[in-house]
C-alpha cells in the first residue's frame, strides 16, 4: 500500500513522493485523505528549522496534523466504520520517514481510535477541528477570556469559543490590517487604540516571543497571561512590573481528547461555526507552492491542500 505524500527533506526544501505505508493492523483503518491543512506555526517552524527539539523530530518527515477524509478499509472489530467521514490528527505510518506529524498525504494508516467521526458537510472545514480543539484545550477551565493577542485562525477560534462559552465578548489586538476585518460579536483593536489595562485574563495567541512585558502591564494585580503560541525562542520578562501585578503565566500545551470531542459538539449543536477561515486552496500537486504561499502571504489565514485528483 502506497500514498503520495509531502516530505520535507530539509529545512526550506519540500517534495511530493510515493511512499510505501505500514500495512494496517486489525485495530487500525485505512483513510483516503480529501484535504489536510497547513500549520503557520508548528510546521513554519519545520520549513525554517528553527523547530526546538521534540522527540521524533528530525528529518525527512511527513507534515501535518489536519487532515480530512473517508475510512476505506478497516481491522475486523472496525469494518462497520468504513465509509465514515473522520478528522485526524497525523499518522506514523510511512516506515523510516518520520511522521512528524504524518497527515499530509493521500492515505493514512491510524488506529480506529484516532480517527475521529465527523459530519461530512463540514468538507475542508474539517481540517480546523485541530486549531479549535487547540483553542478549546487553552481556555478549559480558566478564567474567561477578555483580551486575545492574535487575530490568525487560532485568534478568531479563541474569540468564539469564548462567545460559545456565554461569556462577555472579547477584545482581540491585531497589528495587521489584512487580518483585522472577519469578527463577529466582538471587537479587533490595534494595541495602541486599547487603553485599558486591567484584563484579568489575556490570551496570546500571536506566538511573539517579545510580548510578555506589554501584556504583562495591561492585566488586573492577579490577572492570567495564557500562552497559547508556540515559542521558538527563550521568553523573558521584567520582574518588577510581573512583581507589582502579581501575575500568573499558564502554558496551554497540546490538545487532548476530551478537547476534540467538546469541539466536535459544538460545531454539531451550531454553537461554533468554521465558516471564514479558510483563505487559500491548492492541489496538492503544487504543495510546494502552496507552502511557501501559506508561510509567506500574510492575507492567508489557512491553506488547504486538496487531495481528491491524487491516483
Amino acid at each position: 500500500m502506497e500514498a503520495l505524500a509531502v516530505v520535507l527533506n530539509r529545512p526550506g526544501s519540500l517534495s511530493l513522493d510515493r511512499i510505501g505505508l505500514t500495512p494496517p493492523t486489525p485495530a487500525d483503518v485505512v483513510v483516503d485523505i480529501a484535504f489536510s491543512g497547513i500549520s503557520t506555526g508548528t510546521e513554519r517552524l519545520l520549513w525554517q528549522g528553527t523547530m526546538p527539539p521534540f522527540p521524533g523530530m528530525g528529518y525527512p518527515l511527513v507534515p501535518g496534523y489536519e487532515s480530512v477524509g473517508r475510512i476505506a478499509a478497516a481491522g475486523v472489530d472496525f469494518r462497520q466504520r468504513i465509509g465514515e467521514t473522520v478528522f485526524v490528527a497525523g499518522a506514523s505510518c510511512f516506515g523510516e520517514i518520520r511522521g512528524l506529524f504524518g497527515g499530509a498525504a493521500s492515505r493514512l494508516v491510524v488506529p480506529a481510535a484516532r480517527a475521529l467521526a465527523i459530519d461530512p458537510d463540514l468538507g475542508e472545514r474539517g481540517t480546523l477541528i485541530a486549531l479549535a480543539a487547540t483553542a478549546q484545550h487553552a481556555i478549559a477551565g480558566g478564567q474567561p477570556l477578555e483580551l486575545i493577542v492574535g487575530h490568525g485562525v487560532v485568534g478568531r477560534l479563541l474569540a468564539r469559543l469564548t462567545l460559545a462559552a456565554g461569556a462577555p465578548p472579547p477584545v482581540v489586538w491585531e497589528t495587521n490590517p489584512q487580518r483585522a476585518d472577519g469578527a463577529t460579536g466582538y471587537q479587533v483593536l490595534r494595541p495602541e487604540d486599547d487603553p485599558r489595562k486591567d484584563y484579568r485574563c489575556i490570551c496570546d495567541a500571536s506566538g511573539d516571543p517579545g510580548l510578555l512585558d506589554t501584556l504583562i502591564a495591561r492585566i488586573a494585580p492577579g490577572g492570567e497571561i495564557v500562552l497559547a503560541g508556540f515559542y521558538a525562542e527563550r521568553l523573558s520578562f521584567a520582574f518588577p512590573m510581573a512583581f507589582m501585578r502579581e501575575a500568573r503565566l499558564r502554558v496551554a500545551a497540546q490538545w487532548q481528547p476530551q478537547d476534540l470531542q467538546a469541539v466536535r459538539q459544538l460545531i454539531d449543536d451550531a454553537k461554533l461555526s468554521l465558516d471564514g477561515l479558510i483563505t487559500h486552496r491548492a492541489e496538492a500537486a503544487c504543495a510546494d507552492a502552496a507552502y511557501r504561499t501559506a508561510f509567506g502571504d500574510p492575507a492567508c489565514l489557512k491553506m488547504i491542500l486538496d487531495w481528491r485528483a491524487t491516483v
